[in-house]
């Protein structure tokens, strides 16, 4: 279910949001699909979150990785992420920005079903842009930017969607080159409406 640490009346009158897709310790620090590696991309996430911070008409969400012991996506991606776990916690370097930012605890690849996710976004009634950070890229994020892109199209109102493009990894591993398979995400993503911001490193 989802937490708010927040004014939620404050942050519904942003104009933009910055999404943090799965910066948890299960995707990054420990767990059977952490990938070390994507700490790479967590100090531009961190001058994206300062800059959040300073600017009045941006708003911060996280989105956590969280399944009960029996979820039914680990017959496709293994045990990960049990809920009340320290695979669920967002990871140290983030931590601070936490008690600035809305939070969704998602059981799916797609964080558009996250709980209360889709009635808040109807809520934010200023809301004009959404900005994606986080990991895997061609996983959550890529089915969270096209979630939100369809989203907002369903329900007839005008929000871009982009995507941080020097901001999102995977993992990398044998037959899957995270460089490669990222930028193969962001080409779907593109395809589908998404804008991509900056460039990979």
């Amino acid at each position: 279910m989802r937490t708010i640490n927040n004014d939620i009346e404050k942050l519904m009158r942003a104009r933009e949001l910055l999404i943090a897709i799965d910066m948890v310790n299960g995707f990054v620090k420990e767990g059977a699909l952490a990938a070390p590696s994507i700490m790479r991309v967590v100090p531009r996430q961190v001058e994206l979150l300062e800059d959040a911070m300073d600017d009045k008409n941006t708003g911060m969400v996280f989105i956590r990785d969280s399944h009960p012991v029996d979820a039914v996506e680990f017959k496709t991606y293994g045990v990960h992420c049990i809920e009340g776990t320290k695979e669920t916690e967002v990871i140290d370097e983030l931590k601070e920005y936490e008690p600035y930012a809305l939070e969704y605890l998602k059981n799916s690849t797609n964080l558009i079903f996250a709980l209360g996710m889709q009635q808040d976004l109807i809520r934010f009634y200023n809301l004009e842009r959404i900005r994606l950070m986080g990991c895997l890229s061609e996983v959550c994020v890529e089915n969270g930017a096209i979630g939100l892109r369809t989203f907002f199209d369903q329900i007839n109102k005008d929000v871009e969607v982009c995507v941080h493009a020097d901001a999102i990894d995977t993992f990398n591993a044998p037959g899957h080159d995270a460089d490669m398979v990222t930028r193969d995400a962001l080409a779907r993503m593109q395809a589908n409406g998404i804008k991509i911001l900056g460039k990979r490193k």
